[in-house]
Protein backbone atom coordinates (compact mmCIF):
# COMPACT_ATOMS: atom_id res chain seq x y z
CA UNK A 1 0.00 0.00 0.00
CA UNK A 2 2.59 2.41 1.05
CA UNK A 3 4.26 1.80 -2.67
CA UNK A 4 1.24 2.90 -4.11
CA UNK A 5 0.34 5.57 -2.23
CA UNK A 6 3.83 7.08 -2.97
CA UNK A 7 3.30 6.46 -6.65
CA UNK A 8 -0.25 8.39 -6.08
CA UNK A 9 1.03 11.29 -4.71
CA UNK A 10 3.51 12.01 -6.79
CA UNK A 11 0.90 11.99 -9.77
CA UNK A 12 -0.94 15.45 -8.65
CA UNK A 13 -0.08 19.28 -9.60
CA UNK A 14 0.51 22.30 -7.76
CA UNK A 15 -2.15 23.77 -5.08
CA UNK A 16 -3.77 24.98 -1.92
CA UNK A 17 -5.67 23.97 1.12
CA UNK A 18 -3.90 23.41 4.65
CA UNK A 19 -2.23 19.74 4.84
CA UNK A 20 -1.41 17.07 7.72
CA UNK A 21 2.20 16.96 6.52
CA UNK A 22 4.86 18.98 7.69
CA UNK A 23 6.89 21.72 5.95
CA UNK A 24 5.89 23.45 3.00
CA UNK A 25 4.41 21.32 0.90
CA UNK A 26 4.04 22.36 -2.76
CA UNK A 27 1.16 19.66 -3.44
CA UNK A 28 -1.63 19.05 -1.52
CA UNK A 29 -4.11 15.77 -1.62
CA UNK A 30 -7.02 15.24 -0.78
CA UNK A 31 -7.20 11.20 0.41
CA UNK A 32 -10.99 9.98 0.80
CA UNK A 33 -11.24 6.42 2.24
CA UNK A 34 -14.42 4.75 2.36
CA UNK A 35 -14.46 5.21 5.88
CA UNK A 36 -12.34 6.38 8.56
CA UNK A 37 -13.56 3.97 11.77
CA UNK A 38 -12.48 0.42 10.35
CA UNK A 39 -8.84 -0.80 11.30
CA UNK A 40 -8.30 -1.32 7.46
CA UNK A 41 -8.43 2.58 6.65
CA UNK A 42 -6.19 3.31 9.92
CA UNK A 43 -3.49 2.02 8.48
CA UNK A 44 -4.51 3.68 4.91
CA UNK A 45 -4.30 6.64 6.73
CA UNK A 46 -0.88 6.01 8.37
CA UNK A 47 1.10 4.92 5.09
CA UNK A 48 -0.56 8.52 3.45
CA UNK A 49 0.96 10.38 6.10
CA UNK A 50 4.34 8.30 5.58
CA UNK A 51 4.69 8.54 1.93
CA UNK A 52 2.98 12.39 2.21
CA UNK A 53 6.48 13.17 4.52
CA UNK A 54 8.71 11.05 2.37
CA UNK A 55 7.40 12.92 -1.14
CA UNK A 56 7.47 16.29 1.03
CA UNK A 57 3.49 16.95 -0.26
CA UNK A 58 0.36 17.83 1.67
CA UNK A 59 -2.39 15.45 2.57
CA UNK A 60 -6.30 15.93 3.78
CA UNK A 61 -7.35 12.85 5.09
CA UNK A 62 -11.32 12.79 5.54
CA UNK A 63 -14.30 10.75 4.72
CA UNK A 64 -17.51 9.39 6.30
CA UNK A 65 -17.03 7.50 9.86
CA UNK A 66 -18.99 4.16 8.83
CA UNK A 67 -18.48 2.93 4.70
CA UNK A 68 -22.50 3.46 4.44
CA UNK A 69 -22.53 6.97 4.44
CA UNK A 70 -22.37 7.21 0.46
CA UNK A 71 -23.83 11.19 1.06
CA UNK A 72 -21.21 11.60 3.61
CA UNK A 73 -18.53 10.81 0.86
CA UNK A 74 -20.45 12.47 -1.54
CA UNK A 75 -20.13 15.73 0.58
CA UNK A 76 -16.36 15.22 1.03
CA UNK A 77 -15.57 15.00 -2.69
CA UNK A 78 -17.48 18.24 -3.24
CA UNK A 79 -15.74 20.17 -0.16
CA UNK A 80 -12.22 19.11 -1.55
CA UNK A 81 -12.90 20.23 -5.05
CA UNK A 82 -14.41 23.70 -3.66
CA UNK A 83 -11.26 23.90 -1.91
CA UNK A 84 -8.95 23.75 -4.60
CA UNK A 85 -6.62 20.63 -3.48
CA UNK A 86 -4.13 19.48 -5.99
CA UNK A 87 -5.67 16.03 -6.67
CA UNK A 88 -7.43 13.55 -4.76
CA UNK A 89 -7.57 9.86 -4.40
CA UNK A 90 -11.00 8.18 -3.21
CA UNK A 91 -11.80 4.88 -2.50
CA UNK A 92 -15.54 5.21 -3.40
CA UNK A 93 -18.35 3.50 -2.00
CA UNK A 94 -20.75 3.20 -4.43
CA UNK A 95 -19.09 2.82 -7.90
CA UNK A 96 -21.99 4.74 -9.40
CA UNK A 97 -23.03 7.70 -7.00
CA UNK A 98 -19.60 8.75 -6.96
CA UNK A 99 -19.34 8.87 -10.70
CA UNK A 100 -20.29 12.48 -11.22
CA UNK A 101 -18.54 13.85 -8.60
CA UNK A 102 -15.36 12.43 -10.08
CA UNK A 103 -15.88 13.63 -13.17
CA UNK A 104 -16.47 17.20 -12.40
CA UNK A 105 -13.46 16.96 -10.48
CA UNK A 106 -11.66 16.13 -13.39
CA UNK A 107 -13.63 18.98 -15.27
CA UNK A 108 -11.75 21.01 -13.00
CA UNK A 109 -8.43 19.83 -13.75
CA UNK A 110 -8.51 18.18 -10.51
CA UNK A 111 -7.13 15.09 -11.11
CA UNK A 112 -8.79 11.56 -9.25
CA UNK A 113 -6.90 8.60 -8.82
CA UNK A 114 -9.48 5.58 -7.58
CA UNK A 115 -8.40 2.92 -5.77
CA UNK A 116 -9.61 -0.15 -3.64
CA UNK A 117 -13.26 -0.18 -5.04
CA UNK A 118 -13.63 0.35 -9.06
CA UNK A 119 -15.79 3.58 -10.39
CA UNK A 120 -17.78 2.95 -13.78
CA UNK A 121 -16.42 5.07 -16.52
CA UNK A 122 -13.31 6.34 -17.04
CA UNK A 123 -13.30 9.61 -15.96
CA UNK A 124 -10.26 9.37 -13.32
CA UNK A 125 -6.65 9.38 -14.07
CA UNK A 126 -5.98 6.13 -12.72
CA UNK A 127 -7.44 2.78 -11.26
CA UNK A 128 -5.16 1.07 -8.55
CA UNK A 129 -6.53 -2.17 -6.31
CA UNK A 130 -5.63 -5.66 -5.81
CA UNK A 131 -7.55 -8.50 -7.99
CA UNK A 132 -11.06 -8.59 -5.95
CA UNK A 133 -12.57 -11.30 -8.02
CA UNK A 134 -9.30 -13.73 -8.18
CA UNK A 135 -9.46 -13.09 -3.90
CA UNK A 136 -13.38 -14.14 -3.80
CA UNK A 137 -12.45 -17.05 -5.69
CA UNK A 138 -9.32 -18.23 -4.13
CA UNK A 139 -11.84 -17.75 -0.77
CA UNK A 140 -14.24 -19.53 -2.45
CA UNK A 141 -11.83 -22.91 -2.93
CA UNK A 142 -10.02 -22.59 -0.06
CA UNK A 143 -13.61 -23.23 1.35
CA UNK A 144 -14.48 -25.88 -0.45
CA UNK A 145 -11.55 -27.68 0.35
CA UNK A 146 -11.94 -27.19 3.94
CA UNK A 147 -15.66 -28.73 3.75
CA UNK A 148 -14.45 -31.50 1.48
CA UNK A 149 -16.01 -30.43 -1.36
CA UNK A 150 -19.46 -31.50 -0.02
CA UNK A 151 -21.60 -28.78 2.69
CA UNK A 152 -23.70 -26.29 2.79
CA UNK A 153 -22.89 -22.75 2.73
CA UNK A 154 -24.17 -19.06 2.73
CA UNK A 155 -22.31 -15.73 1.34
CA UNK A 156 -23.35 -12.71 3.71
CA UNK A 157 -22.55 -9.75 1.25
CA UNK A 158 -21.27 -7.09 2.95
CA UNK A 159 -22.63 -3.58 1.10
CA UNK A 160 -24.39 -3.23 -1.72
CA UNK A 161 -22.67 -0.63 -4.55
CA UNK A 162 -18.95 -1.46 -3.34
CA UNK A 163 -17.34 -2.78 -6.56
CA UNK A 164 -14.76 -4.44 -4.73
CA UNK A 165 -17.43 -6.29 -2.74
CA UNK A 166 -19.23 -7.24 -5.66
CA UNK A 167 -16.35 -8.77 -7.70
CA UNK A 168 -15.04 -11.02 -4.42
CA UNK A 169 -18.56 -12.25 -3.95
CA UNK A 170 -18.70 -13.24 -7.70
CA UNK A 171 -15.67 -14.39 -7.80
CA UNK A 172 -16.59 -16.42 -4.50
CA UNK A 173 -19.80 -17.63 -6.18
CA UNK A 174 -17.82 -18.70 -8.82
CA UNK A 175 -15.75 -21.19 -7.25
CA UNK A 176 -18.07 -22.47 -4.85
CA UNK A 177 -20.18 -23.47 -7.91
CA UNK A 178 -17.67 -25.59 -9.42
CA UNK A 179 -18.55 -27.92 -6.43
CA UNK A 180 -21.45 -29.69 -7.24
CA UNK A 181 -21.84 -30.89 -3.69
CA UNK A 182 -21.90 -27.66 -2.00
CA UNK A 183 -25.26 -26.03 -1.74
CA UNK A 184 -25.56 -22.63 -1.23
CA UNK A 185 -27.92 -21.52 1.30
CA UNK A 186 -28.45 -18.35 0.94
CA UNK A 187 -26.26 -15.16 -1.27
CA UNK A 188 -28.42 -12.25 -0.28
CA UNK A 189 -28.39 -11.08 3.06
CA UNK A 190 -26.31 -8.03 3.53
CA UNK A 191 -23.97 -7.36 6.90
CA UNK A 192 -23.60 -4.10 6.51
CA UNK A 193 -20.62 -1.87 7.71
CA UNK A 194 -19.18 -1.71 11.35
CA UNK A 195 -16.84 0.63 13.22
CA UNK A 196 -14.74 -1.98 12.99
Amino acid sequence: MRRFLLLTLAVFAVAGCDAEAPGAAKLTIAVIPKGTTHEFWKSVHFGTLKAARELDVGVLWKGPLQENDRQGQINEVEAFINCGVSGICLAPLDSKALQRYVSASMAKKIPVVIFDSGLEGEDYVSYVATDNYKGGELAGLHLSKVLGGKGKVALLRYLKGSESMLQREQGFLAAIAKSKDIVLLSSNPCAGATGG
